[in-house]
């Protein structure tokens, strides 16, 4: 063999020994990258105080490499409280179109309205200003509405049914209006009301409440509703209040005389179901406000009534029903088909502590998020650091984070997208149950974990 073939064959050799080292380097790097991130997971959460006897799941994922960079139970399943919003804020991403259906309408033949509710939270909601439904109503002197084959309970399967009077728990309903919700507050000695006054006052101490001028003689009160009923209580109490608020019960005859007072019309009623109407002509689509200026605040306050009502809001857009169970169904079947681990998912916004779903889970929906969507738009809807949920946390360099945060008792979560130093976008979960510390020292050292990964990768 001459030189000139010994030194291609040479050449030759060391180039398929190159080939051959590369994945062999890879993997190398992989596992290096895996154990670091697992001594700091050590350092920064597993082996504080505050989770030594708490469950944890942690999955990290870089969707440009398509690989995990590490899994510490990620395929365990926990408790996600409002991380269960994510597949929610999907479906309605997806499925409710750029602006929401407010309400449908036609002409009966008596002239009258005929209005078919869409679920829509933001009727006449405080926050929301315009009201393109309200203003169509105002149009026509007597109204129907129905029920629109409503097939769900007040509550969701799993709540917590003694909360009932707070206001992260108000009823779902297939016409909300208001928020679903009633605050009264003081204009001096004068008790006023929004939307209105309740119909029925009592008073442990007749002293406080004088129901023919609306005033009190004490502001050292409380407000609390029957269960069952809309009669509401002013009890005496030992701190003051100028303002409060509880939910009402979504009864069609009490959303009717709301309605009855608020548009000045001749007649307001509700007329059943709308499964038989014959429509001629059909029905308007009358369309309320963009979807995603309800998906950021569901999303940057957790709101639990928005997100269970833009889950009837997909029902009733794709089934023609409004059925929490069915949807949930058809999405899991859909959408979902593919996660990697199938999670009992019960209700829209996590109050439930039926829901169940892994890291990995919400890696799979926050990465079709990404994919189907764009993160341009992800980044309007999730809160970033120092920003809704995520106040007074992740504060210094605050937007490379953008998250869903979720808490119960005994439940801290966190999950969401992180954009690393050298600008690597992470897809990450941390799930923790049966803590027994408080959720802020949880909240701490979860947050020093991902800070750590931001600064060294």
């Amino acid at each position: 063999m001459n030189v000139i073939n010994l030194v291609k064959h040479t050449f030759v050799f060391m180039r398929y020994r190159l080939v051959l080292a590369l994945p062999l380097f890879a993997l190398f790097i992989s596992c290096s990258v895996s154990k670091q991130i697992a001594k700091s997971a050590k350092e920064d959460m597993l082996n504080s105080d505050a989770l030594q006897t708490a469950h944890v799941g942690i999955s990290i994922y870089e969707p440009a490499a398509g690989k995990f960079w590490y899994n510490y139970q990620g395929d365990k399943y926990f408790v996600p409280a409002s991380n269960t919003k994510l597949p929610t804020c999907y479906a309605a991403m997806k499925y409710l179109g750029d602006s929401l259906v407010g309400a449908k309408a036609a002409i009966a033949e008596d002239s009258a309205l005929e209005v078919f509710p869409s679920a829509d939270p933001t009727f006449l909601h405080p926050d929301f200003k315009t009201q393109p439904l309200f203003k169509f109503l105002q149009h026509y002197n007597v109204i129907r509405w129905y029920l629109t084959s409503a097939q769900f309970l007040r509550w969701g399967n799993g709540w917590s049914w003694n909360d009932y009077e707070g206001t992260d728990m108000k009823e779902r309903s297939s016409f909300p209006i208001y928020g679903n919700q009633l605050t009264i507050f003081l204009s001096g000695d004068t008790l006023k009301g929004f939307p209105v006054l309740p119909p029925i006052w009592f008073s442990i101490a007749d002293s406080i409440y004088n129901s023919s001028n609306h005033t009190v003689n004490s502001h050292k009160f409380s407000l609390e509703r029957n269960l069952d009923k809309n009669e509401f209580y002013l009890r005496s109490s030992s701190r003051s209040f100028s303002k409060l608020t509880v939910p009402f019960r979504a009864e069609p005859g009490f959303i009717s005389k709301i309605l009855n007072d608020t548009l000045k019309v001749e007649n307001v009623s509700t007329f059943g179901t709308a499964t038989n109407v014959v429509y001629n002509p059909p029905k308007t689509i009358i369309h309320s406000q963009p979807t995603d200026s309800l998906l950021k605040p569901m999303m940057h306050h957790s709101d639990n009534f928005f997100a269970e009502q833009s889950l009837l809001m997909v029902s009733n857009e794709l089934l023609g029903v409004m059925n929490d169970e069915k949807i949930i169904d058809t999405l899991l079947k859909t959408d979902f088909k593919d996660l990697p681990q199938k999670p009992r998912w019960v209700d829209g916004s996590g109050l439930s502590r039926y829901n169940l779903f892994t890291p990995q889970d919400f890696v799979f929906i926050l990465n079709k998020m990404k994919t189907d969507f764009g993160m341009e738009r992800i980044k309007t809807i999730l809160p970033t650091g120092n920003e809704g949920t995520l106040e007074g946390r992740f504060v210094k360099d605050s937007n490379y984070i953008f998250a869903k945060t979720g808490t119960l008792s005994g439940v801290v979560s966190l999950s969401g997208f992180l954009y690393t130093k050298k600008n690597k976008l992470l897809i990450f979960s941390v799930l923790v149950n049966n803590h027994n510390s408080s959720a802020g020292e949880i909240r701490r050292a979860v947050e020093k974990f991902m800070e750590s990964i931001r600064n060294r990768y």
